[in-house]
């Protein structure tokens, strides 16, 4: 499924399989693998007005292990918005459906909708655009 935004993936500096798995989801991150996790958290966000970023990724990306960290310190950050990772590899289809070519890729969605998208790990960018969509969330005259 996809690609590694940046060079990566499967081998370490010696060309040797890197069987190392990385935790996707830490902090307030929530590993999503499952249709039905998947409806209940965007049924969430939208019955609680509540903002979500979901991060399309992989275990075996090079970029998505080294975003996973700061990720999850967003999630810490932002408690008000639910953090989602979508493991690629166990909802194939549903990734396609979303148009993912490249790991890791984020969605910002409000009320189910995509707001913002961001691809590639670019830590300074994914910091920007949490913050732009939680003041925006957080201006929002539908905020309850």
């Amino acid at each position: 499924m996809g690609h590694c935004w940046t060079k990566c993936c499967r081998h370490n500096a010696d060309d040797e399989f890197d069987d190392q798995q990385v935790e996707l989801a830490g902090g307030n991150v929530q590993l999503i693998t499952t249709m039905a996790s998947w409806e209940a958290k965007i049924s969430e966000s939208i019955k609680d007005h509540k903002i979500v970023v979901a991060n399309f990724s992989a275990q075996w990306c090079s970029p998505c292990k080294k975003i996973a960290a700061a990720y999850a310190e967003l999630s810490d950050k932002y408690p008000s918005i639910i953090c989602l990772t979508v493991d690629v590899d166990e909802l194939p289809e549903f990734s396609t459906s979303w148009g993912i070519k490249a790991t890791p890729t984020f969605f910002f969605l409000k009320d189910g909708r995509e707001v913002d998208k961001l691809i590639g790990a670019n830590k300074v960018e994914l910091h920007k655009k949490t913050a732009a969509v939680f003041t925006y969330s957080n201006s929002s005259p539908t905020q309850t």
